[in-house]
């Protein structure tokens, strides 16, 4: 009898023991998401008139991956803070207006609420031998400090070139470098006053593409028109017209050119005046729809400028946008770390009719 009684509570207790660790197993529930990607979306929601909708709750938005339905785990309503980098682009025809720049975008910091946190990247220029080369830096790393951001924004400096391309990856790479607190994931934008032209960076749009996607940063630009002034001063003499870089050359024939049996002039002085106005044109054009390309899939905007002197009206629109964005978070479904691009797609339900929505379009899968 107490042999018997023994062996029932053995079989009991190794049963309990088997079932337990079934239903605590590693891997399951808890761990992956713990290892499954947070994919984060900034949401802008107008109404009919395009007014922002404000009062919106987590029940009025959808998420769907690839046309399925995901659960949404994170929400923040418009008035949680945002980190934002403040690129300010001093080359050029602008580097006559650099006290209007530093205005302008103190206006734009002085817009942004209590608790938002900026960041400020600009370019300069050094000596290197005899030469001066262009190089952009970040002046201030994030902060919600408004006396240091001023002071800061008095050391902005003029340059030479243009290393535009190098100073979006220094926003990935630099200022959005760490994990974003919990108040701040998905909150992170990019404000960029430039012509986006670039003259002198080792980087190229298509790894900027790739990180900006990754990180899923919202991308405003303020897009400046320098293509009249730059123009006006390319033609004539190549030694005292305001040439093209090297890698501005190569780019254009690069892009535009890549299979044609043309003689390719490798410097500025090679160039005819009918290249050189093809040059300019195809390079602005490029770097319209680079801009527009990131601003449509981060749900940011751009703001074509006519004159610099428009551009505190510019900031103060994307001041306010910002402050009126709802942020959605979900773990995927699709839980596959194949590094594929995955496609997003935001309905409202329960709101007025005519509501418009601008969001992040999609995210690469992680691979690891």
């Amino acid at each position: 009898m107490q042999f018997r009684t023994f062996f029932l509570l053995l079989i009991f207790s190794v049963g309990f023991s088997i079932n337990f660790y079934a239903q605590n197993k590693p891997g399951e529930d808890e761990v992956l998401r713990i290892e499954t990607q947070l994919v984060d979306v900034p949401v802008f929601v107008t109404d009919k008139t395009g007014k922002p909708l404000l009062n919106l709750k987590q029940s009025n938005f959808v998420v769907y991956e690839d046309g399925k339905r995901q659960e949404i785990s994170d929400f923040s309503a418009v008035g949680a803070p945002f980190e934002v980098a403040l690129l300010l682009d001093t080359s050029g025809s602008t580097r006559s207006d650099l006290q209007l720049i530093q205005r302008a975008a103190e206006s734009f910091i002085a817009s942004l609420r209590p608790g938002d946190r900026v960041s400020i990247i600009a370019y300069r220029s050094d000596r290197v031998g005899n030469r001066s080369v262009a190089s952009s830096e970040v002046l201030t790393a994030l902060t919600d400090n408004r006396s240091r951001l001023k002071a800061v924004l008095a050391e902005v400096r003029t340059s030479n070139g243009t290393p535009y391309y190098d100073s979006l990856l220094q926003v990935v790479e630099k200022v959005f470098r760490e994990t974003p607190k919990e108040e701040f994931r998905g909150r992170r934008a990019l404000v960029a006053l430039t012509d986006g032209v670039d003259s002198t960076s080792a980087g190229g749009f298509g790894e900027v593409r790739e990180k900006f996607v990754e990180a899923g940063i919202v991308s405003y630009f303020i897009q400046v028109d320098t293509r009249e002034f730059f123009e006006e001063h390319l033609l004539g003499d190549c030694e005292s017209a305001m040439r093209f870089s090297q890698a501005q050359i190569r780019r254009y024939y690069r892009t535009f050119y890549p299979r044609a049996n043309i003689e390719k002039a490798s410097g500025f002085c090679q160039l005819g005046d009918f290249e050189r106005l093809d040059i300019s044109k195809q390079l602005y054009r490029l770097a319209d729809a680079e801009m527009q390309l990131l601003a449509k899939m981060s749900g940011g905007r751009v703001f074509p400028l006519v004159d610099l002197s428009e551009a505190r009206v510019a900031f103060k629109k994307v001041a306010d946008e910002i402050g009126t964005k709802y942020s959605l978070g979900y773990y995927p479904s699709n839980e596959k770390r194949d590094g594929t691009y995955r496609q997003i797609k935001i309905e409202l339900k329960g709101v007025p009719a005519g509501a418009q929505i601008r969001a992040r379009e999609g995210y690469a899968a992680p691979t690891n």
